[in-house]
C-alpha cells in the first residue's frame, strides 16, 4: 500500500522557496503535521544547505568528490531511525538522534529566484537537491530547475523513491539518485517501498539506485528488489555517522557488493567533516 497523501500546507507570499541553516531567513516555516509512525510533513518549508565551492562536493554515489552546490529541503515522509539529516524533518526525536529539532528554527521560506541566484553565484556546474525527501516539493521545484537548466547547470535529485517523478523533471541534464530504505530503516514496507514510483524510476535513462547497508544480509534484500523492478545501476553504500562504522560495516560488506557484479560508494563527507553542518 502506498503512503497517504499528506495535506497540503498553506502557502504565504507570492512566490515560496527554500532555507539556509545557518543564514538568516526571510519567513518562518509552516506548522508541520504528524504522519503514520510520528513522521512529520513540512510542506511549504524549504531547508537548504549551501557551501563554499571548495568545500562543496557530492559525497555518495556515482557522482562522490564533483563539486557542487547542496540544496536541502526540509520534510519527509519516513521516519530512517539512524537518518543522517534528522534537523529535517524529526521533530519528536523519534530517530536515533534522541532530539527534537524545532521546525520554526531548521526551517524557512525563501523566493525562488534568492536561491537560485545563491546556487549560480557557487560557480559550480552540478546542484545536488536533497532533502529530506525533496519530491514531496517537486512542483514548487520545477521554477529552480528550469532556471539552473538554462544556465547548464546539471541538477541531481536525492530522493527516498516513494514519490513518482513529475514528468517535467525527467530530461537531460536531470539525474535521480534514488535510495529505496531497507527493513532496518524502522519504516514499515508499505511506506519505504512504492512499486509505482520504483518501476517509474528504473525506466528513467541516467537514474541510479544506492542502497544503505550494514551486513552482506541486507544484500539479499536489495537484490529482491534489484529483481522485482528491474533495477539496472545498483550502489551500495555503508551506513554510518562517523568513519569508524563506515569503515566497520564497508569491511563487511565490499566483497560480497563486488561478487554480486554492483558498485561500491562511501560517504565521503562523513569521512571528511563527520557531522558538521554547511559542508
Amino acid at each position: 500500500m502506498s503512503p497517504r497523501r499528506p495535506r497540503p500546507g498553506r502557502s504565504t507570499g507570492p512566490e515560496p522557496g527554500p532555507v539556509l541553516p545557518g543564514t538568516a531567513p526571510t519567513a518562518t516555516g509552516a506548522r508541520p503535521t504528524r504522519r503514520g509512525g510520528g513522521a512529520p510533513w513540512n510542506r511549504n518549508s524549504w531547508s537548504t544547505r549551501s557551501s563554499a565551492p571548495l568545500e562543496a562536493v557530492q559525497g555518495e554515489g556515482r557522482s562522490l568528490g564533483r563539486r557542487c552546490g547542496f540544496l536541502r529541503l526540509g520534510g519527509c515522509n519516513l521516519s530512517c531511525r539512524w537518518c543522517d539529516t534528522p534537523y529535517t524533518w524529526d521533530w519528536q526525536g523519534i530517530s536515533d538522534s534522541g532530539v527534537s529539532y524545532d521546525p520554526k528554527v531548521e526551517l524557512h521560506r525563501r523566493p525562488v529566484s534568492s536561491v537560485a541566484e545563491e546556487l549560480m553565484g557557487l560557480g559550480v556546474g552540478l546542484v545536488v537537491i536533497s532533502g529530506g525527501e525533496p519530491l514531496s516539493q517537486q512542483a514548487r521545484l520545477l521554477p529552480l530547475v528550469d532556471i539552473l537548466r538554462d544556465a547548464g547547470t546539471e541538477v541531481e535529485f536525492e530522493t527516498n523513491g516513494t514519490r513518482v517523478p513529475d514528468s517535467r523533471l525527467v530530461r537531460p541534464g536531470v539525474r535521480f539518485n534514488v535510495s529505496p530504505k531497507l527493513s532496518h530503516s524502522g519504516d514499515p514496507a508499505g511506506r519505504r517501498i512504492v512499486p509505482q514510483a520504483l518501476t517509474r524510476f528504473a525506466a528513467t535513462p541516467g537514474t541510479t539506485f544506492k542502497f544503505v547497508c550494514r551486513t552482506t544480509a541486507d544484500l539479499d534484500e536489495v537484490a529482491a528488489l534489484v529483481s522485482d523492478f528491474g533495477i539496472e545501476s545498483v550502489w551500495i553504500m555503508p551506513e554510518g555517522q562517523n568513519p569508524h562504522d563506515i569503515d566497520k560495516h564497508m569491511q563487511e560488506l565490499v566483497s560480497s557488493v563486488i561478487d554480486r557484479g554492483w558498485n561500491v560508494t562511501t560517504r565521503l563527507h562523513t569521512l571528511v567533516w563527520g557531522q558538521k553542518r554547511g559542508v
